[in-house]
């Protein structure tokens, strides 16, 4: 017997009169029936939408169309519905239409940075591998815009094998996140498929799937799932819980499911304004994770994408997030907070300063209550020269399982005593110009 509350049946019954309960927790029912149009949203929740509300939906979803699975549009709050921060994850605002002249189309520069299809290469040793272009639910907040949700599709195998044929001729890539779109959305066999290809590739040490599965559709975690999931291990799986009653009963055994399977779990929150934009609602929100067994891994800053204006929070928002976690509870509950830089230069951390000052033998540090302290350097530290010329060294280096590039990046060529560069200049100033004239 399957138990569903009174909102679920009634949205099944609405949904699909001749479904029995047990269709509920078939997660192909769930996205088959998908809710994408208002007149259904209305039927299926009692929400009535005026004039205004469905002239935004046509004008909106024309832009980015709508996609909420019915488990999903179960945990809205009819009583106050347009104040619910599942609501306004899920359903069109006319205000997504609002494109300021700081948005962009692709903020992360994934685009350009994608030197075979289906891939976009960004840090030295891992790629994401983009699978589908299809998700369960379309969020609001999505920042690939320009690709989920408009353009639905699943890659042929013919393309995404040209993907991992660029992973296997570099043989640097040591970690691959498989991202889309949801890969959870791919059939277990042709998801099975991927993972082999990218398992029989030696230099691949852990793949790694994003996945918001677990919270707008938790019955796809099935035991089947788990069965050929555990086939390619080391296996790590990020999901996407932004406010904490998103962790419901079904999405609790959903997560609990994976870590049973084995796979360390993280979540990536994004901070939204009218969501999560409040220093009670994360800390909840942490803490539930990790009752979950999932590791809190980031909060990012709401990106540049276009339409997304009105999810955006100050900084200062994010940065009084993290005073109110970091010392006031555990590490373990504690993400950190990143802006992914506009134009692709990756996860930045922003986060609150505690080294207040430092001199030739001591550092002045803050904690979490305001309470300054001194740190005394040692005095008689003696820096190894670093040549890279490891067979020479005095430390124990068995580097065979643990392989160094020889070319630093970024600011580690500014450290490093092995490269001479001295400055990283931006590329068209003024002053280099002149140089060259």
């Amino acid at each position: 017997m399957i138990a569903l509350s009174r909102k679920q049946r009634s949205i099944l019954k609405t949904l699909d009169p001749e479904a029995s309960a047990s269709a509920w927790r078939d997660w192909r029912w769930q996205v088959k029936h998908a809710v994408r149009d208002f007149r259904t949203f209305e039927e299926a929740t009692g929400i009535p939408l005026n004039d205004g509300r469905r002239r935004e939906f046509a004008e909106t979803t024309a832009l980015f169309p709508m996609a909420i699975t019915p488990y999903y549009l179960s945990l809205i709050q009819t009583e106050n519905a347009f104040n619910d921060p599942v609501f306004r994850q899920a359903f069109p605002s006319d205000r997504e239409r609002i494109v300021l002249t700081s948005d962009m189309a692709d903020p992360l520069s994934e685009d350009l940075d994608s030197p075979a299809p289906c891939i976009t290469h960004r840090y030295p040793d891992r790629v994401l591998l983009l699978v589908s272009n299809v998700c369960a639910m379309y969020c609001r907040h999505c920042t690939r815009k320009r690709r989920v949700g408009d353009r639905e599709f699943i890659p042929e195998r013919s393309e995404i094998q040209m993907g991992i044929d660029y992973i296997r001729t570099h043989r640097h890539i040591r970690d691959v996140l498989l991202s889309g779109g949801d890969p959870l959305m791919l059939t277990d066999e042709y998801l099975d498929w991927i993972l082999g290809e990218l398992r029989a590739i030696d230099h691949v040490e852990i793949i790694r799937i994003g996945t918001r599965m677990p919270v707008v559709l938790p019955y796809r975690i099935t035991d089947d799932l788990v069965t050929m999931l555990k086939k390619h291990t080391p296996l790590w799986i990020n999901t996407h819980f932004n406010h904490p009653r998103e962790i419901t009963r079904s999405a609790s055994e959903a997560l609990a499911r994976l870590a049973d399977g084995g796979f360390p779990l993280g979540n990536q929150s994004v901070l939204l304004a009218g969501v999560n934009d409040c220093p009670l609602i994360m800390k909840s929100l942490v803490h539930a994770l990790v009752r979950n067994r999932v590791r809190p891994y980031y909060i990012y800053q709401c990106d540049l994408s276009e339409g997304l204006s009105h999810f955006r929070t100050p900084v200062g928002k994010g940065i009084e997030i993290m005073e109110s976690l970091i010392g006031h509870t555990s590490g373990l509950c504690v993400p950190t907070y990143v802006i992914d830089a506009p134009g692709g230069g990756g996860k930045i951390p922003v986060m609150p300063n505690y080294l207040i000052s430092w001199s030739t033998n001591k550092v002045v540090l803050r904690n979490y209550e305001g309470v300054m302290t001194t740190y005394h350097e040692p005095d008689s530290y003696e820096p190894i020269f670093c040549d890279r010329n490891c067979t020479a060294c005095d430390l124990f280096l068995d580097l065979s399982s643990a392989p160094e590039d020889d070319d630093a990046v970024g600011i580690e060529k500014l450290l490093a005593d092995h490269d001479d560069t001295i400055s990283l200049v931006p590329a068209a100033t003024d002053r280099y110009e002149r140089r060259n004239d």
